[in-house]
């Protein structure tokens, strides 16, 4: 099959936020990352904001269910009593790939903010599907999204075995 008849790659983006589901604020990291996996190429449908919690899990599980190769969440990563993301998560995968949460926290830190090792967030495999924690704040996110860039089209491919 030639490049351009391959199908295109699909992405989903998971906003775990109590006051921005029910209203109190609009999301602004959503955004963020479904603007940065559309400029990779994916196709992305508008972001999921969900309240923490088991919410989180089913919109991931309803994402890789509609087809999703990759899932970038956001928010429930931290201490909280109610960040629950990586519990959620965790319940779902098939296989952890802990080396991606350690480069974001890592590069948080060499950026200077010394907070991010507080981040609990996991990244893994669920069936074909990618899914990355990433922290709730727009800085957070920015510092994810510049680990993710050199690399995740090449991650996504390889998870059904594509050559590299």
């Amino acid at each position: 099959m030639s490049e351009s008849l391959a199908e295109p790659l699909t992405g989903a983006v998971v906003v775990a936020s109590n006051r921005a589901a029910a209203g109190v604020y609009d999301d602004t990291t959503g955004p963020l990352i479904h603007d940065f996996l559309s400029g990779l190429g994916f196709v992305t449908p508008d972001p999921f904001v969900v309240p923490d919690g088991a919410p989180v899990g089913e919109a991931i599980r309803a994402a890789v269910d509609g087809g999703a190769r990759v899932v970038l969440t956001t928010g429930g990563t931290g201490l909280t009593p109610t960040d629950r993301t990586p519990e959620v998560t965790r319940e779902l995968l098939d296989r952890e790939v802990p080396g991606i949460a350690e480069a974001i926290r890592a590069y948080g830190v060499a950026q200077g903010v010394p907070s991010a090792v507080l981040s609990r967030g996991l990244a893994g495999v669920v069936g074909e599907c990618l899914v990355i924690n990433l922290p709730g704040s727009r800085g957070g996110v920015k510092d994810g999204l510049a680990v993710l860039e050199p690399w995740l089209v090449h991650a996504v491919e390889q998870i059904r075995g594509s050559d590299h």
